[in-house]
C-alpha cells in the first residue's frame, strides 16, 4: 500500500511497510532512536506538519502526528521545508547529502547517523517505495 506524500494515510502506509520489509529489517535490526519529522510549509503545504516514528530494531513500534513538538522527546528530529523533503521522497536529492548541506537540519547525533548510513539510506528506500505521489 502506498500514499500521497504528506497525509495522515501516508505516514499509517509507511508504519505498515516498515514493520513487513525484510531488508528494512535486516539492516536495521540494531537501530534505536525515535524521530520527530519537522515538514516545514511551502508549495501545497501551508503549515507545520509533525509525523513522529519510533524506529527500534527494524521495526516500527509507533507513529502519531503530534499537535506541538513539545509532545514528544525524540532522539532525532529532522526539520526541513517541504521542497527538500520532497526532493529525497522522489530521488533528486540523497538524504545524506541533504544533512551534511544542512537542506534537512537534524538535532539529535550526528555520528550515530554516520555509523548506520546503511539503516538511514534504507529507511528512504522504504519511504520512496510507500510514497504513491507527492502534491
Amino acid at each position: 500500500m502506498s500514499a500521497i506524500f504528506p497525509s495522515p494515510e501516508w505516514l499509517k502506509a509507511l508504519e505498515a511497510k516498515l514493520n513487513t520489509d525484510e531488508q528494512y529489517a535486516r539492516i536495521a535490526k540494531n537501530w534505536e532512536g525515535d524521530f520527530l519529522f519537522i515538514v516545514e510549509p511551502g508549495g501545497p503545504v501551508k503549515e507545520q506538519i509533525l509525523y513522529y516514528l519510533d524506529l527500534w530494531h527494524g521495526k516500527c513500534r509507533k507513529t502519531s502526528i503530534p499537535k506541538d513538538i513539545s509532545e514528544v522527546k525524540p532522539a532525532f528530529v529532522m526539520r526541513s521545508p517541504y521542497e527538500n523533503f520532497s526532493k529525497v521522497l522522489k530521488g533528486e536529492l540523497e538524504v545524506m547529502q541533504a544533512l551534511l548541506t544542512r537542506k534537512v537540519q537534524l538535532q539529535g547525533s550526528m555520528a550515530y547517523m554516520m555509523r548506520n548510513v546503511p539503516v538511514v539510506l534504507d529507511f528512504v528506500r522504504v519511504a520512496r517505495e510507500n510514497t504513491k505521489e507527492i502534491l
